[in-house]
């Protein structure tokens, strides 16, 4: 085997992974919007996804101006993953993972046990 097609090769794996994630992250979001009541369908349109998701935690959709702003953003994703941890019964610990390993616990918190329990755990 040359090395351009080995080099074509490990790209095609890559790319497939890659794909393979994208549709784990997509089918979370849906079944989190799902169990949230809201249509699991606003989870693949661009900004509609984030007013939405900004409902699911009991925000004002005025929040998804503050996204724009560089730095403030970072703050309010983690003060919204915050409150979507306890919209769905789950505690800090549960956001820090949600931050830091969303690949891992967005899929957990969609094909788990948890059940959406009204605006920030209310």
């Amino acid at each position: 085997m040359s090395k351009k097609n080995l080099k074509f090769k490990k790209m095609g794996i890559i790319i497939v992974i890659y794909l393979a994630i994208i549709v784990l992250m997509i089918a979370s979001m849906w079944t989190i919007y799902t169990k949230a009541g809201k249509p699991g369908w606003a989870a693949i349109v661009p900004i509609y996804n984030l007013v939405v998701l900004l409902e699911i935690v009991g925000k004002p959709w005025w929040w998804l101006l503050l996204m724009l702003i560089p730095i403030v953003n970072i703050v309010i994703l983690i003060m919204v993953y915050h409150k979507l941890s306890l919209s769905f019964g789950k505690g800090a610990g549960f956001t820090v993972g949600l931050i830091l390993l969303g690949i891992i616990f967005l899929p957990i918190l969609a094909f788990g046990d948890a059940k959406y329990v009204g605006h920030s755990g209310s």
